[in-house]
């Protein structure tokens, strides 16, 4: 037994107990996504009952997790508890990393002149009045540099996380909320009120309105948004932290594009169908069709190369469906890299493609750049090498929702095997 008599204040009896639970909404998330939800929501209530409010023993507890689980949900009937959030300023810098931590560790290491990549990656979060790193990007990523000090920067968190909430966001998007996705992965700000409390079920309200203000509100909560500044009357402008959470929406976007766009068999085999052939025209307007559909990147804050890398994305996409083709991104190709090749082996056709952002609209501008890397790379010399005789150059120039493509015609005269 511990003397806790002078702590405490009273007399004491008996044996103290604290109790510490890191993600107490993990298992209601999972009961959630399979359908037991309230079974589950019944079995914590219990439990939390008797562990929190009932036992004499308790001399205090820690419980952590990403949601603020409303009362009712699963805290019915405790009370004397506080609640601290990522918007408090009390324990703000407890959240994760702080920018002086996270040079005193690079320093530890010898690894000072990471810290500019480190920021770009894994900083951003705004927790109270103090920016906050993500701790487990930072940890991994200084691991990898240890074994090699060239080593690439990784999505850490993103594996370790499950992105079912920005999936629900992208699959049951209004119009405006999509738009906004588009502000946010283009670097603006989106303004949204929050919902401090939710249960999972609110996740499922009938009202588009209501539950998109959950899901933004879930967004936040979970680290796929953070303040860009101190909240006013209630309303917070919201931002995507880092490059690392930037790529998780991007991916899903992807995803999803390529899922709603390939289920349309008709109309993507012909986009197919046209890229094989050169039919140029037809691939422009296919891809124009395509993006209006989806979202883009506006003409805002993020540097041109991750505008490009967005489009590249999407495209690429695409034609890894193909299972016939055989599709490589970013490969040596001559002396430099293309940013789509591809080869039809039975047809003995390969496409050399290349992406350029069309900043401000100025397709002709972009495309011209995209057929001259073509050409100086010399971009087609693998195709020919690997027995390609038709080979279809694509200078491709997006902006916001539409493109325009200039096409090259290549043929192997030297390999008629």
């Amino acid at each position: 037994m511990y003397n806790l008599n002078g702590i405490l204040g009273y007399k004491y009896y008996g044996i103290p107990v604290i109790v510490l639970i890191d993600e107490y909404d993990v298992p209601l998330d999972k009961a959630y996504q399979d359908g037991f939800y309230e079974e589950m929501t019944r079995l914590i209530r219990a439990l939390f009952s008797q562990v929190f409010k009932t036992n004499k023993n308790l001399h205090f507890a820690v419980i952590t997790g990403c949601l603020r689980i409303a009362r009712e949900s699963i805290f019915t009937g405790l009370n004397n508890f506080k609640v601290r959030t990522i918007s408090d300023v009390r324990y703000a810098e407890y959240f994760g990393f702080t920018t002086d931590e996270v040079r005193e560790l690079l320093c530890y290491y010898g690894l000072e002149d990471k810290f500019e990549m480190m920021k770009e990656w894994y900083d951003g979060y705004r927790f109270g009045q103090i920016d906050i790193y993500c701790p487990w990007d930072v940890l991994n990523q200084c691991d990898k540099f240890l074994e090699t000090g060239d080593a690439q920067m990784e999505a850490h968190w993103e594996n370790s996380s499950s992105n079912t909430i920005v999936q629900n966001i992208l699959e049951n998007a209004t119009e405006t909320t999509k738009s906004q996705i588009e502000s946010l992965i283009s670097g603006e700000r989106v303004e949204k009120a929050l919902i401090p409390e939710l249960t999972y079920t609110d996740l499922d309200n009938k009202d588009q309105d209501v539950r998109q203000t959950y899901l933004w509100s879930v967004l936040y909560a979970t680290g796929y948004l953070t303040d860009a500044g101190k909240p006013e009357h209630g309303i917070h402008k919201f931002i995507i932290p880092n490059l690392e959470v930037r790529g998780i929406y991007e991916k899903r976007i992807r995803s999803w594009f390529k899922v709603k766009i390939t289920s349309d068999i008709s109309r993507w085999k012909s986009f197919c169908k046209a890229l094989e052939t050169g039919n140029y025209k037809e691939v422009q307007r296919l891809l124009i069709a395509f993006m209006s559909e989806s979202i883009s990147i506006r003409d805002t804050y993020v540097r041109k190369d991750m505008k490009e890398n967005f489009y590249h994305g999407m495209l690429l996409g695409l034609l890894q469906a193909e299972g016939r083709w055989n599709v490589g991104s970013n490969v040596e190709s001559g002396v430099g890299y293309a940013d789509i090749r591809l080869e039809i082996p039975v047809e003995k056709t390969g496409c050399v493609i290349e992406v350029k952002y069309a900043e401000g609209g100025k397709y002709g501008q972009a495309c011209e750049e995209a057929m001259r890397q073509i050409e100086m790379n010399g971009c087609a010399e693998v195709l020919k090498q690997d027995g390609m005789q038709t080979i279809h150059k694509y200078a491709i120039a997006c902006y916001k929702k539409s493109c325009e493509v200039v096409y090259g015609l290549e043929v192997n005269r030297g390999n008629n095997s």
